[in-house]
């Protein structure tokens, strides 16, 4: 690694991944797409050709890989041919939502009598309950599949085989010691599982389970109509959901995830499914896109369950019904709205308080309020990680508990920060990993908890000062960020999580101009290359901080700087060009 900028105009650290042969660090564009897979890991030609051509047969593994594959589908097989009711039990979020879309919309399609529970956020909170469970055995279903959710539902499995049913869980979250006693356990993060899948969303474990499935009903002694409904069903017509959900669960887009996410990108373009379509409509979306599904798409969907109940979400997604879709997808559009004014409003007072914590020399951000909708407060704890650098936990106050979620840095493990918590008797309820968890506690622990976790985000650190180092893919001569080379780092798409889209770094710029635009939240601009040539950029929700300030400055005016972001296509009427999306600047 080289260090290109030791304080940027954001105070941050530029670093660059370094490649030998290239002059002053500098790459050439016609290398970057090779240099960038090299870096990432991906080193011999036929892994970059199969990297850069994902397809479901390349990457698609034998389902019967994962544990217990092979009995949970010989279990929904025979309770499917002995005509019984199905009940399926997913989560409120976009994985959840869409893993239980993919399961119902499968049994339907070959007659299966099922019915469906999402959980509410505020009323039942996440996983199996057993109340739930309890009205579904009333409703007379004999198989619980669960999808997103329940490898740490013991108790509430070993209620529902109490009451008759037989239980088949898949799930993708870290289970516990000792796994629930289900009927069949599908879990890629299971201990004895071998299958390499652990990266796989909710979603792609329960469409894996779809794929298993089919192939045991042709298998299976069936009827002509059955055989005739399994035949006309298609499951790749799903992998427009799958990659919804895989995408806004922000799993690493590597191996099967990233076929998954491109084809079902492709799948999403065809407009099949209504409720999507629909929704995309209102939303204004004309291109599917990783972005488009995980800003556009996804926030909409999850805001269901984060104000109420995610059942509005996932109707869209089963409806075959135009004017019930335009009535949920409009539904769904105006409580994200509301979702949006609630976050807003809290971000104000919760960001007053954040500044009091930095004020008072704190390595980490505590704030709490009463009666805050507890659906928005991982949002706001991640902005405000981003906007201090620092370990972030929001937390509401509510009939005398406090619910909260955290965000965290690099070197900082917020998950161990709760789990030794709630050893400790501090929270009564939490979980997590490195860089997020969730928890529970009593008002009177408040103060306690505080400390707790100022005292162990110091410990972590060890006295380093968190400064925030941004790693760059290639540092360039601004004269090469062309248009054909936004087209050669296409060939890297999609980019997420595990395969973020390339952070350059551009030398040899000087400010031309720089303007406001978007009721005056943005930027927009443009400077000139070493090889005379112009380059546009636009910075988002840059104006009033100190990027924006520099670039709308008159006095900074043919300075030369150097960019850190993103280049992308910029299509405006009818003519398509190379544009810049400034992150941060140097000079």
């Amino acid at each position: 690694m080289k260090k290109v900028v030791d304080k940027s105009i954001l105070g941050q650290v530029w670093t660059v991944a370094t490649y030998p042969g290239e002059d002053d660090g500098y790459i050439q564009p016609d290398n970057l797409v090779q240099k960038i897979l090299t870096s990432r890991g991906v080193t011999d030609m036929a892994a970059m050709d199969k990297f850069l051509n994902p397809s479901i047969k390349e990457y698609m593994p034998n389902p019967s890989e994962l544990c217990d594959m092979d009995t949970a589908v010989a279990i929904i097989a025979d309770s499917i041919l002995r005509n019984e009711k199905i009940a399926i039990y997913g989560d409120y979020d976009v994985d959840g939502i869409t893993s239980t879309a993919i399961f119902v919309k499968y049994l339907r399609a070959l007659g299966t009598d099922v019915v469906w529970h999402l959980p509410t956020r505020e009323g039942e909170g996440y996983g199996l309950n057993i109340s739930a469970i309890d009205e579904i055995a009333d409703g007379g279903a004999k198989l619980i599949i669960t999808v997103d959710c329940g490898i740490s539902g013991v108790a509430e499995v070993e209620h529902a085989r109490q009451r008759g049913m037989r239980v088949v869980v898949t799930d993708h979250h870290s289970p516990d010691s000792v796994l629930p006693h289900a009927d069949a356990v599908i879990n890629p993060k299971r201990a004895d599982d071998k299958s390499g899948l652990q990266y796989l969303a909710g979603v792609g474990v329960a469409f894996l389970t779809l794929v298993a499935l089919r192939r045991e009903l042709r298998g299976r002694d069936l009827s002509p109509e059955m055989a005739q409904r399994v035949a006309d069903t298609d499951l790749m017509d799903y992998l427009d959901l799958v990659a919804l959900g895989t995408i806004c669960d922000t799993m690493p887009l590597v191996g099967l995830n990233r076929a998954f996410v491109a084809t079902g990108l492709r799948v999403l373009g065809l407009r099949k499914n209504l409720g999507l379509r629909t929704l995309m409509d209102v939303a204004g979306i004309k291109k599917p896109s990783v972005y488009a599904a995980g800003f556009a798409i996804g926030p909409r969907l999850n805001a269901a369950g984060r104000l109420d109940s995610a059942a509005p979400a996932l109707e869209l997604l089963l409806t075959d019904n135009p004017l019930i879709a335009n009535s949920l997808a409009q539904q769904l559009h105006q409580m994200n709205q509301e979702r949006i004014d609630i976050q807003n409003a809290i971000m104000l007072s919760a960001g007053d308080m954040a500044k009091k914590c930095c004020d008072n020399g704190h390595c980490s951000l505590f704030v709490c309020g009463d009666n805050w909708h507890g659906g928005v407060m991982g949002i706001i704890a991640g902005r405000l990680k981003d906007k201090y650098n620092l370990p972030a936990c929001v937390a509401t106050r509510i009939d005398g508990v406090i619910n909260g979620s955290g965000r965290s840095i690099t070197g900082v493990d917020l998950g161990k920060i709760i789990h030794d918590a709630l050893a400790a008797g501090i929270v009564s309820e939490g979980g997590g990993h490195a860089a997020a968890a969730g928890f529970s506690l009593a008002v009177e622990n408040e103060a306690r908890f505080c400390e707790f976790l100022e005292q162990a985000v110091r410990d972590q650190l060890n006295g380093r000062i968190p400064h925030k180092e941004i790693v760059a893919d290639a540092e360039m001569d601004a004269g090469g960020a062309t248009l054909k080379l936004v087209n050669k780092l296409r060939a890297l798409e999609p980019f997420g999580q595990g395969n973020p889209e390339p952070t350059l770094i551009l030398h040899g710029a000087t400010l031309r101009f720089a303007t406001t635009m978007g009721h005056g939240a943005h930027v927009r601009g443009a400077v000139t290359t070493s090889a005379g040539t112009q380059l546009a950029f636009v910075g988002f929700n840059l104006a009033g901080a100190p990027v924006g300030n520099f670039l709308l400055d008159e006095a900074n005016a043919n300075t030369k700087i150097m960019m850190l972001g993103k280049l992308k296509e910029n299509e405006f009427n009818g003519r398509v060009s190379a544009q810049f999306f400034i992150e941060d600047i140097a000079v």
